[in-house]
């Protein structure tokens, strides 16, 4: 397996060593760990921000016995048309908030380290603790660490309907 991280970025900043695990299956069908290492997709929005991909689906149901490595080439915010998208961002401490955005999907966003927030467009906000789980859907947010700390959270993200104007589009970026 090729561990060389894919960076999509200019930033010099160090890409996280998350370590991703991938089961499949051998000749005869038994099951085995196909891929066990460092997820090696990454990319720096801005110079307090990683995201870093685990893997993504391409319709619903999935096709879970092929041999591609689906967490190597997608670089959209929204999964693709019926499809998923798992990554995970990790933000450095301070205030460095992006603009607000929106996908068409529903999010389950699970907080594994530190602290962060969320600003919702009516200026609500929201802060997760490690083990702390949200279902987002469909809302415009801003990502947020104030903390002392690096934080991260893990998403899933599934494609959802209605596409709606002024949402970020499949293959587009919140960057």
């Amino acid at each position: 397996m090729d561990n060389t991280p894919k960076v999509e970025s200019n930033n010099p900043r160090a890409a996280p060593v998350i370590r991703r695990i991938v089961t499949g299956h051998d000749a005869q069908g038994k099951a085995i760990v196909w891929k066990d290492g460092p997820a090696s997709f990454h990319k720096f929005p801005n110079a307090s921000t990683s995201s870093t991909l685990m893997w993504v689906t391409h319709q619903s149901p999935c096709d879970f016995l092929d041999d591609v490595d689906h967490g190597q080439s997608y670089s959209g915010t929204p999964p693709p048309p019926g499809g998923t998208r798992m990554g995970v961002i990790e933000m450095l401490p301070g205030e460095h908030r992006p603009p607000l955005h929106r996908t068409d999907t529903l999010d389950y966003v699970i907080c594994i380290a530190g602290e962060m927030g969320m600003l919702l467009d009516d200026g609500v906000e929201v802060f997760m603790k490690t083990g702390d789980i949200m279902i987002q859907r469909g809302t415009a947010h801003a990502w947020f660490n104030r903390g002392s700390e690096p934080a991260r959270i893990a998403f899933v993200l599934v494609d959802g309907a209605p596409q709606r104007e002024g949402s970020i589009q499949r293959g587009g970026s919140a960057t």
